[in-house]
């Protein structure tokens, strides 16, 4: 157990710790599971090795097809062996906010800055980013730090503990209590006036100013202007209030903003020149508050000066807000959110993972011992703001540091604040971050901290992935790969453990390859798999059941059920035939300067139709996408091997040799079922494009006919 309490400055160990952590009792059996295992892939690939021997000499065919095989088993194992990393001392934490408040006084408590980073007012809707702030600014902390003029005041004399506006009003649609009525018609009152005070801010924007060509906008709003009663500076219960600042950061089609991580660092600096709050809060302006108690959590771990010197950010799992029952797009991300960053706490602590995360500012201008000076005093980590923020003095400076140019010939995002080089500017951050000598966090309380939005159509799900995907092969492939940079300065098992996602979408090579090869093998009655008799079967079943096993066995204890983890095995699937696949394609046209990409956002902006087949369970694939041609193509390829090796074995033909491949098959026919009925069955418009039906049936045809003269 690890946990200190503070009392007076000193450490006392005689009475209960504010924070402790425990190893998972499951961690003896990863260890032990992980050394069979190992021994399992080694005897594989030597077999591998061996057969390519063998069939050198033979048929340009059979060695091919054996060597592709090779090839998928390989990356099955290294993608394995990385993940291990995390398995080997997994941790679980507990704070103890009830005690904190009889040890730190309110005027001791760390003042915080919240970045809530929008980015598109159509995809991403203004009322959402209102009451993302309004959750934030309900904090059950010191009021001069947080306050809301009526809504925090009624959360606290109701216990209302979905703090957002409108979770809380659309869970109690049937309450008829005055108060809430009341409160219920401030918040109406409050959406029309966000439209105005939206209207004032881009009033500043003149003709010929785009998205991607206009000046810097600072605009500091009291929330007096945008909540309910403009007489007033206070709340009703006499507490000043909090200044809403929003900044539109300068642009133009010369210069790189770095989209993210620009942004981000924007803020940093105005924070740093209006603020200076040692703590920083980075959310997305599509999850909210759902934990009143989150910043006295943070301040468990804060409170303790044995970890606070090198503690780097504390961070919170992403957790999901309507999610339909059985999570048919697995954008839940369990193992990604919430088993894994246990694995990286036993470690050096989490990954960052782009919302629900406190940073130290400190943090962000270089290592623990190596500090990086800024270029102006203004915005060093222990300046104090002595001046109003709408003293003519800040604003102009904020303006200056918020310019597109302020950043050439600095540290900026190379070694000072959020990392550039990558469109997954979260990991790269907190990637290089722990190279620096930092650590981390993961609070995972029973609570959910925060709670957001997911996608609700498959185009939309598999554009994010594949987005990601770029990313993390920006950083796979740069001087700063995990594997040799990261082992250098983090050791073994953490440059594993980062090297597995900055990897993953090499996922999509042996995803493709058994999408298709044992298929057109089958189809040839050509077999690729040991026969059924031979011990080298039981030894593909043992790896086959021991990952998937051994994977359903985390999600399931970490809240789990069995319908949610089939889903997200079928959509390791499917992400393997689309986005990884594309996103690798488009990464690697990019790095030879035939293609390029962008930054694309996910919609928040719901749509009922999408909504409503969302919550009956039915897939989204009505976009007409090249994503969807590869896996239509497994779709179409594998009913029909599956449907003639059934055929073949109800009249008596000898399936012995052919067995393993007619597992395999049927195992992607049941993974495929929403595919099958999203192109002919359903007539609910969440059916597959005409065209995308036809180019993959097409394509697979001449495959077959190609294969079969290969064959």
């Amino acid at each position: 157990m690890e946990g200190r309490r503070l009392r007076g400055g000193f450490t006392t160990t005689d009475s209960p710790p504010l924070h402790t952590s425990e190893p998972l009792r499951r961690t003896a059996f990863n260890r032990l599971f992980a050394a069979v295992y190992f021994s399992a892939i080694l005897a594989v690939l030597y077999r591998h090795v061996r057969n390519l021997f063998l069939l050198s000499t033979t048929s340009l065919l059979s060695f091919s097809i054996a060597l592709s095989l090779f090839i998928s088993d390989l990356v099955l194992g290294f993608m394995w062996a990385s993940l291990q990393a995390l398995r080997m001392s997994p941790i679980r934490r507990k704070e103890f906010p009830q005690d904190l408040k009889q040890i730190i006084k309110d005027e001791d408590f760390v003042e915080l800055d919240v970045f809530i980073c929008t980015a598109d007012p159509y995809k991403e809707p203004p009322m959402n980013v209102v009451n993302t702030a309004l959750s934030l600014m309900a904090y059950d902390y010191p009021t001069d730090k947080f306050q809301s003029m009526h809504w925090l005041p009624f959360c606290r004399e109701h216990n209302v503990m979905e703090r957002s506006p409108q979770v809380y009003f659309e869970s109690n649609y049937h309450s008829s209590s005055p108060h809430f009525e009341k409160i219920k018609i401030m918040y109406e009152d409050m959406k029309m006036k966000i439209e105005h005070v939206m209207d004032k801010v881009f009033n500043k924007w003149i003709k010929g100013f785009t998205r991607m060509n206009h000046p810097t906008v600072i605009q500091i709003m009291n929330y007096k202007q945008v909540i309910l009663d403009k007489k007033h500076d206070k709340d009703n219960s006499g507490r000043l209030m909090p200044n809403l600042i929003y900044v539109s950061r300068e642009k133009n089609k010369t210069s790189p903003h770095h989209f993210k991580a620009g942004a981000l660092n924007v803020l940093l600096r105005v924070s740093a020149v209006m603020t200076n709050a040692p703590i920083i809060l980075t959310e997305d302006c599509d999850m909210y508050s759902n934990d009143p108690q989150t910043l006295v959590r943070i301040l468990c771990y804060l409170s303790d000066p044995a970890i606070k010197s090198n503690l780097a950010f504390i961070q919170f799992p992403q957790r999901f807000h309507g999610l339909n029952k059985h999570d048919i797009y697995a954008c839940e991300y369990k193992h990604h959110f919430q088993v894994n960053p246990m694995g990286f706490d036993g470690l050096k602590g989490p990954s960052y993972i782009g919302s629900g995360c406190f940073f130290h500012r400190r943090a962000l201008f270089g290592g623990p011992s190596t500090p990086v000076p800024p270029e102006i005093p203004e915005l060093s980590p222990d300046h104090v703001v002595s001046k109003p923020i709408q003293s003519q003095e800040i604003l102009s400076l904020a303006h200056h540091v918020a310019g597109c140019n302020y950043e050439n010939q600095t540290n900026w995002g190379s070694k000072s604040g959020f990392r550039y080089g990558s469109l997954v500017e979260d990991y790269n951050t907190s990637y290089r971050l722990h190279c620096e000598g930092w650590k981390s966090l993961f609070c995972n309380p029973k609570r959910a901290a925060f709670l957001g939005d997911v996608p609700i159509t498959l185009f939309d799900v598999l554009s994010q992935n594949k987005r990601w995907c770029i990313g993390l092969f920006e950083v796979a492939f740069s001087k700063y790969n995990p594997l040799i940079f990261g082992s250098q300065y983090m050791g073994v098992l953490m440059s594993l453990a980062y090297s597995h996602y900055a990897f993953w979408p090499i996922w999509c090579i042996p995803v493709i390859f058994y999408s298709f090869l044992p298929q057109l093998a089958l189809l040839n009655q050509f077999s690729i798999f040991p026969k059924l008799s031979e011990p080298w079967f039981f030894l593909y079943v043992f790896l086959f059941l021991g990952a998937y096993g051994q994977d359903f066995v985390e999600f399931f204890l970490a809240g789990g059920t069995v319908h949610r983890w089939w889903n997200c095995q079928r959509m390791w699937m499917i992400r393997g035939l689309s986005c990884y696949l594309f996103g690798s394609v488009e990464y690697l046209l990019k790095s030879v300067g035939i293609s390029t990409h962008g930054f694309s956002l996910t919609s928040k902006a719901l749509d009922d139709e999408h909504s409503k087949r969302y919550g009956w369970g039915i897939f989204e694939i009505r976009v007409p996408s090249p994503l969807f041609v590869p896996l239509t193509m497994a779709a179409i390829i594998n009913l029909f091997s599956f449907l003639l090796g059934l055929t073949a074995f109800m009249r008596g033909n000898n399936m012995e040799g052919l067995g393993l491949q007619m597992i395999l098959i049927g195992f992607i026919v049941l993974n495929c079922l929403p595919v099958y009925g999203a192109i002919a069955l359903r007539n609910d418009g969440g059916k597959i494009p005409t065209q995308i039906t036809i180019i993959s049936t097409f394509v697979s045809v001449a495959f077959y006919y190609a294969s079969s003269l290969c064959f």
